[in-house]
């Protein structure tokens, strides 16, 4: 990581499970991770975004530990190598997160620009995003904590606000006047009829310095968690690895509450470039909007006098007849269903499923693994048949199996396979059996995509039953 005083350093933050999606969004491969408006990820296009800025450096990501090697990935496809990767061993929401990218570009050059961007967000006109930010960096390279506020389309009451101040500068900056929590739609409107409200877009302008000193003075015990936190932080490939238990002790709070809301320091510029936050399906819906139906679709949908509705489709035909007003969402696994105006409530759906134990808040049916994928084709009592592909190169761990046996089916591609003492190559259409308590361990050697069936036998199926010796994810 090369900076120097005067350089504009991005900081991705990644974390957030991304409910309010759900079915679509799931804990392991939340929304910022997830195609949903192109063939990039909005993590990828947030990265993307940030080279057009004056003096930009590669940016630092802060990432769940959990989706490590999503990002691993995500950055290869982009051809970002040189990026670093921050590890939260546990969430604790924005402030400790840009604490942590803070400390680290401190350490060399205190005064550098970081440029806080939540990974999860669109923007139509980067041209307009690129101006915002410009207009921002005297103040903040001046000491100033800049935040961006949003014009506001319309009285939306699942958004923060902030209040405008007097004008600062002659390049439209304002001081900040105040902030305020997600209003009901009474005061939703007086804030749009007065004008002197903005969006709270959760993106900020400060340097690492000023930012570091603010949090001290103002969340003292925040400051102190994540300094002891990053006091030693252990290297882990492209992954930099913070104090687990030093980090567990801070508390979660947001930049807003434990910084902005206090500070003499904030400054504030108006960003009007088409921005969503996509938290939630009527966003997903505003944004994607035909004109004349008002529909938003994707994937293979048949609509028949439908209107003012988002249909989403992952995998099979979905048709529907008369909605008005509605999403419908279809995965994999499960289908929701919802009135535009009432698509909020799926955070309380959600926790709903995830305490009766759902598998569905965690994972789709395929799941990502830093040596590829795997998704469940078929399971019955005391049976599961998966399908497997394995990267060019990559490998499963060495590990066993206390209660499974599986049986090994070659698709596409060549496998090295270790069973026990057998080293055995296997080419398409050829296959294998692991029996319980067998070590064994499965390598794609060629230059293709490795794919395999697992059909799975015993008394116990679950994820859990995996014993490692050897992993080169460093995976316990």
């Amino acid at each position: 990581m090369q900076s120097g005083d005067n350089d504009l350093m991005p900081v991705i933050l990644c974390g957030g499970s991304g409910t309010r999606l759900w079915p679509l969004s799931r804990e392991q491969h939340p929304k910022q991770f997830l195609p949903l408006l192109s063939e990039r990820s909005l993590f990828q296009d947030t990265l993307l975004r940030t080279r057009a800025l004056p003096g930009v450096l590669t940016p630092v990501m802060v990432v769940n530990e959990g989706h490590r090697f999503l990002v691993r990935d995500q950055l290869a496809e982009l051809g970002v190598e040189d990026a670093e990767v921050l590890l939260e061993p546990v969430g604790r929401n924005t402030a400790p997160a840009l604490a942590l990218a803070a400390l680290r570009v401190a350490a060399k050059h205190p005064a550098t620009l970081l440029l806080a961007l939540p990974a999860d967000h669109h923007i139509r006109n980067s041209a307009g995003f690129t101006q915002a930010i410009a207009r921002g960096i005297p103040a903040a390279r001046a000491g100033a904590i800049v935040v961006f506020g949003i014009v506001p389309m319309h009285a939306h009451t699942a958004y923060g606000y902030i209040r405008k101040g007097a004008p600062a500068g002659s390049d439209g900056l304002h001081a900040v006047a105040g902030f305020t929590e997600k209003p009901d739609a009474e005061r939703a409107a007086h804030y749009l009829q007065s004008g002197e409200f903005l969006w709270n877009s959760g993106m900020f302008l400060v340097r690492a310095d000023v930012y570091l000193r603010e949090l001290k003075a103002l969340a003292p015990d925040i400051a102190l968690a994540v300094s002891k936190a990053m006091e030693n932080p252990q290297p882990d490939g492209v992954f930099l690895r913070p104090d687990r238990e030093a980090f567990s002790a801070c508390r979660s709070q947001s930049i807003d509450y434990a910084v902005m809301e206090h500070t003499q320091a904030g400054m504030l510029v108006e960003l009007d470039a088409g921005w969503s936050d996509l938290g939630s399906w009527d966003s997903l819906l505003a944004v994607g909007a035909d004109a004349q139906t008002g529909n938003a679709t994707h994937g293979d949908v048949v609509l028949q006098d439908v209107s003012g509705s988002l249909v989403h489709a992952s995998g099979r035909l979905v048709t529907a007849i008369g909605l008005r007003d509605q999403v419908v969402v279809e995965t994999s696994d499960a289908v929701f269903v919802a009135p535009v105006n009432r698509v909020q409530e799926v955070k309380q759906l959600v926790e709903t499923l995830r305490r009766s134990g759902r598998e569905v808040t965690e994972n789709h049916l395929r799941v990502h693994r830093p040596w590829g994928w795997y998704e469940c084709l078929a399971k019955g009592e005391r049976m599961q048949v998966k399908r497997i592909q394995v990267k060019p190169g990559a490998s499963l761990s060495l590990q066993l199996h206390h209660h499974r046996a599986e049986h090994w089916v070659v698709v596409q591609g060549e496998a090295q396979v270790i069973r026990g003492e057998d080293n055995l190559t296997l080419e398409e259409n050829q296959s294998t059996f692991i029996p319980v308590n067998t070590k064994h361990r499965l390598f794609n050697p060629g230059p293709l995509p490795l794919e395999i069936i697992e059909v799975q036998s015993g008394e116990y199926l679950g994820e859990d039953d995996i014993v490692r010796f050897d992993d080169e994810y460093g995976r316990v």
